[in-house]
């Protein structure tokens, strides 16, 4: 290499770092938008809405929420993949979008690997069981026990709502039914909100629902909790058991609910990365990660290589899951 060559080398190396330098400390200069795949009124509304408010006070700049339900997630999120990877365009991704549905779908218009840069895990939530109350009164429903025994007595009698086809909410019910061999009609919604409407309404009869967008219900004795789906007791539900708690068919029953932001595959690192810690910091602040808690959510705020490997595991064992279930969506 020529000393002439050395300095044009040299020159546009130092461009390039200035370039990275300057868009980092100009990001955010407009507004952000963060795409949430299902209606208003879930948990996945409610924590990006929680984000929202968080980058808005931290960086001047406004954050809007589109809600764009449809087909498990898809319609959302396939608008997030085609969009210019800038940063001011985010997803708030979900199991169902990044771990259950590429199994489930036979086909995707996008790859939910390949198609986007994670930034971090927002939240992981235990689904809780529940019944509509007057359902369960007038068929003497107390508890996990009872349910099983009136499922099994009472096939395809029972409309099972859930967000959408291939969300966590689906899918924890078809795993119960698996596993349980039991047979429920399965009623799939565009999102929470609406399902807990008929829910409660009576024109469905459970849900496997994302904790934090059922408990103010279950508070009320609009819904009754008959078991949540992790692996350990929900502290915002005390007195409230796990499913594999019953033993039996049910002993290694567990399907978690979790949520994270996302960004187009493209966005600049240095961007992402300072999502990251925007999102982390005010995860870790008290106010927020109280909040959080007490409705049922676990905030978590990891790296953008940590939510990836979360992603592909989550992907890997929910391929096992639905395999398994046979659930299937063309």
């Amino acid at each position: 290499m020529t000393y002439k060559h050395f300095l044009l080398a040299a020159s546009a190396t130092i461009l390039s770092l200035s370039a990275v330098t300057s868009r980092a400390d100009t990001y955010p200069s407009k507004p952000i938008k963060i795409v949430v795949p299902f209606a208003a009124g879930g948990t996945t509304d409610l924590l990006a809405r929680a984000v929202g408010v968080e980058l808005s006070k931290s960086w001047g700049q406004s954050v809007i929420i589109d809600n764009r339900p449809g087909a498990g997630g898809n319609v959302g999120a396939e608008i997030v993949a085609k969009s210019a990877p800038d940063g001011y365009t985010l997803l708030m991704g979900t199991v169902g979008t990044h771990g259950i549905n590429q199994s489930l779908y036979s086909k995707m218009s996008f790859d939910p690997i390949k198609d986007f840069a994670p930034v971090t895990l927002v939240a992981a939530v235990p689904n809780v069981l529940e019944l509509n109350t007057q359902f369960a009164e007038k068929n003497k429903i107390k508890d996990l026990k009872s349910f099983i025994a009136y499922a099994k007595a009472n096939p395809g009698k029972m409309n099972m709502a859930s967000s959408g086809n291939g969300t966590s909410i689906h899918l924890a019910g078809e795993l119960f039914k698996s596993m349980t061999k039991t047979y429920m009609l399965h009623i799939p919604y565009r999102g929470s909100s609406p399902a807990l409407t008929d829910l409660m309404g009576g024109q469905a009869d459970l849900m496997f629902d994302n904790l934090p967008s059922s408990l103010p219900f279950i508070k009320s004795g609009k819904l009754l909790p008959i078991a949540v789906t992790t692996a350990k007791p929900s502290p915002a539900l005390p007195g409230v058991p796990t499913v594999a708690s019953y033993g039996g068919e049910l002993a290694h029953y567990e399907a978690s609910s979790w949520f994270g932001i996302l960004a187009p595959a493209g966005t600049p690192k240095d961007i992402v990365n300072k999502l990251q810690q925007e999102i982390a910091k005010s995860l870790s602040s008290p106010a927020v990660k109280d909040k959080l808690i007490s409705q049922g959510a676990d905030p978590v705020g990891n790296t953008p290589e940590q939510f990836a490997a979360h992603i592909q595991a989550e992907t890997r064992k929910w391929a096992k899951v639905v395999k398994e279930s046979g659930a299937k969506v063309d």
